[in-house]
Order: structure tokens, then sequence, then C-alpha cells
């Protein structure tokens, strides 16, 4: 009887911390968290240990799966985080908000003008700078886990309009990135990876059309379609994207939910409790000298990417969404309001993870490669800080009124 009860006491305490860290508000409390313990402990005397732990590798040798931690966050965690993503967005296209072609429209116009405007204002300022060849695609991805983070924390009172409109914006954007990073630093791209990848996918949806339940067939196909993605050269974190858009939202008669519904309800503890705060851990380690921090505004390229993620992001989304309602391409949901748009506009200058990660690829200069880092970092903190503010002044309004 004692073990039953202890049995019973622990199954409600794991309930209990699994809808705690539902709420996004904590899971974005404790990414910031870990993102801001990386940034102390990297720049701190200690920051050879920060490095080791970062870069010590793991995993098989076969398949060019023996990565360092900070990849496997990267690629491996953050794929997590997209099917969740992915989940939610696919849910919504199908019973939610995005049904109507014309609502769906809305954030993928606001997205294109969110990866335009910023690669050329950019490119602009860059011209003919060293280095600008790739670098004007950096200032293009919004990083969707610290945007819906600082939307959670500074304003989870406004409409969950306002959020959707941030997450489908970020996820058509960051899929723009990854195009974009395959085409300019792909060197080799794994046609036969990619038809494994298919092939798997394909599977998947099989399964899912015939209602098949058994977890033994689908958790080596997710697991098999993230290698295929990850050994073709694309970035990995795409398998979860499609796999989530793969998933069967309506629940049949007699199901209490629909495989979308209970897959997310399952995995985002996970997401928002794991691998989002250890994936921001090994992101936000960047050295901050003192010779890079005076260079970012003197140095073309460091500016142009600063500009082109604080001012490029705001122009792009809002004149986006603010040109396909012009042209009648797409309407505004009956729960938002342009001042919303424009506040989550700025936060689309949170530019982070994807940023950083095509920083990496664009510069081999020890010294450019630092100075663009902390452009993105600040650009990224101040549209974090400014997105914040207005989104707070919008919930402020709204509990007052439209």
């Amino acid at each position: 009887m004692p073990l039953r009860r202890t049995r019973r006491r622990a199954r409600r305490t794991a309930d209990e911390l699994a809808r705690y860290l539902r709420t996004e508000t904590i899971g974005g409390a404790i990414m910031l968290s870990a993102a801001v313990i990386a940034l102390i402990w990297v720049n701190s005397p200690l920051s050879e240990s920060y490095v080791a732990v970062r870069d010590a590798e793991i995993g098989p040798q076969s398949l060019n799966l023996h990565l360092s931690l900070g990849t496997w966050a990267a690629d491996g965690l953050l794929a997590v985080f997209f099917f969740v993503a992915g989940l939610e967005l696919k849910r919504e296209l199908v019973v939610g908000e995005l049904r109507s072609i014309k609502s769906a429209m809305l954030p993928v116009f606001a997205a294109i003008g969110g990866i335009v405007v910023p690669a050329g204002l950019a490119a602009l300022i860059m011209f003919g700078a060293p280095g600008a060849g790739q670098a004007w695609a950096i200032p293009v991805a919004t990083d969707i886990a610290f945007a819906l983070a600082v939307l959670a924390i500074a304003a989870r009172a406004l409409p969950r309009s306002v959020r959707l409109f941030l997450l489908s914006l970020a996820v058509v954007d960051d899929l723009g990135a990854i195009i974009l990073i395959a085409v300019l630093f792909t060197t080799s791209l794994s046609v036969f990876a990619l038809l494994g990848a298919a092939a798997l996918l394909g599977s998947y949806a099989l399964l899912q059309h015939y209602r098949i339940r058994t977890a033994w067939l689908y958790v080596p196909i997710t697991v098999g379609t993230w290698i295929a993605v990850h050994e073709s050269g694309v970035h990995a974190t795409v398998a979860g994207v499609a796999l989530a858009l793969l998933t069967r939202v309506r629940p049949d008669e007699g199901e209490d939910e629909a495989p979308a519904v209970r897959l997310e309800h399952r995995l985002q503890p996970l997401s928002a409790g794991f691998c989002v705060p250890v994936f921001a851990f090994f992101a936000a380690g960047v050295v901050v000298s003192g010779a890079a921090l005076g260079g970012v505004f003197t140095d073309r390229v460091a500016l142009g990417v600063v500009v082109g993620l604080l001012a490029g992001k705001f122009l792009g989304v809002f004149g986006g969404a603010a040109l396909a309602v012009r042209l009648r391409l797409a309407t505004l949901n009956d729960e938002l309001r342009w001042r919303d748009i424009a506040a989550v506009a700025v936060l689309g200058g949170v530019g982070f993870t994807v940023s950083l990660l095509i920083t990496e690829l664009a510069f081999d200069d020890p010294m450019v490669l630092e100075r663009v880092k902390i452009g993105v970092l600040i650009a990224s903190a101040v549209a974090s800080l400014i997105g914040a503010g207005l989104l707070k002044r919008r919930a402020s309004v709204r509990s007052n009124g439209p």
C-alpha cells in the first residue's frame, strides 16, 4: 500500500511538473536564464571550461553523428522544438484561425518581407566590404524560440492571434533562412539521403492515414528521417517541421484527441524545460571583447547586420503584411490590430541562433567573426527590449479596450 501511494504521488508530481513546464512564461524564463548564464560563463575566467563542454563530442562515428554537444543542441534538440511548433502551426492551418487562405497569407507575406528587406538593407550597407558576399543573409532569420519567450514573458495577456502571427511568421522566416543556408553554404548535397528522407516521410504519412498508433513504428521512422535530413546537407531541423506538417490534426469519431494534440501535450514540457534551454545555453556562448565591441559600428559588415535586424525586420514584416492586405491577398484577423503587428515586427529582429549559425558559416577571420556575432547579440537584445516594451504597452491598452 505505501508503495502504491508513493507511485501515485510521484505520478501526480510528474503531471504537475509537465503542466508547469507547458506554460510558455516558465519555459521562456528558463531559456533566457540559460542564455544569460552561458554569456556570463564564456566571458569569465572559467571560459575554457565552457568551451570544453560545448565542444565535447559524443555519438557514433558512423553516419557523421559523432558531433559536439553544441551541434547536437542546434541540430537535434532544436528539431524537437520545431516539431512542437510545427504541430501547432498545422493545427491552426487545418482547424484553427489560419484555415482561411487569406488569413494564412498574412504571416507568409510578412515573412517574405522580413527576408527580402533586411537582406537588401544589409547588402546595401555592406556593399564592397570584405566578406559581404554571403554576410547579407545573416539578418534574414527570426529566432522562434527566443521571440516566443519574450512574447510570453512580456505580454501573455495578448490574444493568441498575436502569438500565432509571430509563430507562423517565424516558421516561414526560418525555413527561408535554412533554404539560404543550403544554397549559399552547402558544399555537397546528398540526393540519396534526400530520397531516403522522402521515403521515410511518406511512410510516416501512410501510418497517419491508416490510423496506426504503434510507437515502435513511429520512433524509428522519426529518428531515421532526422538522420537522413542531417546526412543530406540540409539543416536537420527541417525534419521536425516536415514530420509535424504530416501529423493528423482532426480527431476521428470516438477519439478524445487527434495525434497532433496528443503529441504536442507530451512533447511541449520536454521542449520547454530541456531542449530549448540547452540549445540556448550553447548558442549564447559568444565572447565579447572590448576591441570587437568597439568595432561593431565601424565595421560595415557588422553594422549592416545590426541595421538589417533592427530596421530591416520591422520595415519588411510590417510592410509585407500591409502590402498583402492592401492588395487584398490577405486579411487581418478580427483580434489583430496594426499596432500589434508593428510590435511583433520589432520582435522579429531577434535573429540570434540562425543568424549566429550563418555568421559561423560566412567568416573564417576570427576578428570579423567576433564583431559580427556581437552585432547579432546587440541587435537581438535591443529588438527584445523594444519589442517587449511595445507588446507590454499593447497588453495594457487592450485590457482597457481595443
